[in-house]
Formats: C-alpha cells, structure tokens, sequence
C-alpha cells in the first residue's frame, strides 16, 4: 500500500473536492430541516391510484386557512404535507381537502407533531452530542497512543482522527442538502442519529489503522515512517473493506426494501460508510506521515 503515500496528494485532492462540493451544496441549498427541530405537524399519505398533479394537491391544501402547507412528493404514490402544529380534525380536514377525487382517496401512512421549543431542544441537544463524541474521541486516542510519542505524537493521532470524521460527515451531509433540495430529504432526528453512527464507525476504522501503525512502531518493522504507515495499511486493508462492505450491503438491503421512513436514514449511512472506509485508509494515515514530514522539515531549520 505504499502507493496510498507515495500518491498522497491525489488522496488530499478528491477529498478537499469532495469536501468542498459539499460544503457548496450546504450553502447553495440550505438544509431541510424536518419538524423534530423546527416543530410542525408532518403528514405522509399515499394514493391507491394514480397520484396527483404536485401543484393540485398544493392548491388544495394551502385553501383550508391551516396556514402555509408545504408539499412535497415521496416514494411513487405520496406526498409529504408539512405545516404548523394542527388538532386531529385539522388534520382530518387537510387530507380530506388534499383528496382530489372520490376514487382516488389517500391513506394515511403517518402523522408526527412536535412543538416547536422541544424541537429547538432536540436540535442543540443533537450539536452537543456530536461536539462530545469528537472531544471523547480525541482524549480518547490521546490516551490509547500515550506511549507513542515518536516520531508523531499521541495527540496529533487524535487531531488527525478528527479531521477525518469531519471529512465523513461534511459530505453524506453535502449529498443530503442536494436532496433536500429535488425530493424534500429531511435533516430529522434519524439523520443525526445517523451522523453519530458515521462518526462511531468511521473511527473504529481509523483507530485499527493507527493501533497498527503503533504495533509496527514499536516492533521496528520498518526504518522510516512512511514504510511504518504503508506496511500498516497493508495489514489492515482487507479487514476494513471486508467490514465495510458487508455493512454496506446490509444498509443497502434495507433501503431498497425498508420502509420509507427508514429509508433516508439508510441512504445517509451508506455514503458515511464509503466516506469513511475512504478516509481511514486514503486520508488519515497519509496525513500522519505529512505531519511528521512537515515536524522534521521545521525541527532542521
């Protein structure tokens, strides 16, 4: 795997790219926030038969003085109707109003209410989380590479980790916003629940990479590091795609054929899954090696 630092550049390049594109879409399309953090009644319902013009249901549903109602299409046969906080019978109303024909009655497939303080909670609650999870990671690491301290020392391995979670969950957050944007992909409760999977698995990748390295370190297989970091990406190479992949293609499994609440979610890990099986191996042990390289430079000035 010496290619992975020998070509370590190219490495840097799809991923600041990627990064970028993404942190793009961000900003250009904004992120769909979904009713667990803005508050709001969601309705999902479907049609037996053919479904109706978008802009019909739109017109329908925005005429019964509930407020403004966003309309947006799901799965083959549905749409998703998001509003202000309504009682039973305004809901009964909406979709009664949003039934555009007497042969073509919609189901109800689901209906979630939350208030709009409780959701602002949930959303700083969600941050927190993901902020602790980074800081327990790094400590984390800090104390696992202790006895590590040449020629990179423990805390950069923790630094680096970071950086690399950032990368895994900066993009399949990009993706998400593109979606949000062409079929109403909501950032809800699933969505960072996702993310902090991504962020558990991702460095569970990292850190059998680094532990590795430290192994290898301390045997002296190797004179130099960059040798240390391709021999350790060698040995564990295997392992991580094969683990990877079976993840994938149960996540895969269960958004082709889970239901459509789940299905998100899925699509959500899936990308994190790919992301970081990349980093781990095409990101965060090459940038070890850069930071020893640039630490020695400096140190001979």
């Amino acid at each position: 795997m010496m290619f992975v630092i020998k070509y370590r550049k190219i490495f840097y390049l799809i991923s600041g790219l990627a990064v970028a594109a993404s942190l793009g879409s961000i900003l250009y399309f904004g992120l769909n926030i979904g009713i667990d953090f803005t508050g709001g009644t969601l309705v999902e319902v479907s049609y037996p038969a053919t479904r109706p013009d978008l802009e019909a249901v739109r017109q329908a549903a925005n005429q019964i003085n509930l407020g403004s109602v966003t309309v947006q299409p799901t799965g083959e046969d549905g749409y998703i109707l998001r509003l202000k906080t309504v009682s039973e019978s305004e809901k009964d109303s909406l979709i009664k109003a949003v039934t555009l024909s007497a042969d073509n009655v919609p189901a109800e497939e689901r209906t979630n209410s939350i208030g709009p303080a409780l959701g602002s909670e949930l959303a700083q609650r969600g941050l927190m989380a993901i902020g602790l999870v980074a800081l327990l990671i790094i400590l984390y690491i800090a104390f696992v590479f202790r006895h590590v301290s040449r020629p990179v020392s423990s805390w950069k391995y923790g630094l680096i980790a970071i950086v690399a979670l950032l990368h895994d969950i900066i993009i399949p957050t990009g993706v998400f916003a593109y979606l949000g944007a062409v079929r109403g992909a909501e950032v809800d409760a699933l969505f960072l629940t996702a993310l902090l999977t991504i962020l558990g698995l991702s460095v569970n990748d990292t850190i059998v990479v680094f532990d590795r390295i430290r192994e290898n370190l301390q045997n002296k297989v190797a004179s130099h590091f960059d040798d240390v970091v391709g021999i350790s990406l060698k040995q564990t190479f295997t392992r991580s795609i094969n683990t990877s992949l079976v993840l994938i293609l149960i996540l895969l499994s269960l958004y082709f054929f889970g239901g459509t609440t789940t299905r998100d979610f899925a699509l959500v890990l899936v990308i994190g899954m790919f992301v970081g099986t990349y980093s781990s191996i095409f990101l965060a042990s090459p940038l070890l090696v850069t930071w020893q390289k640039w630490s020695e430079k400096r140190s001979t000035k």
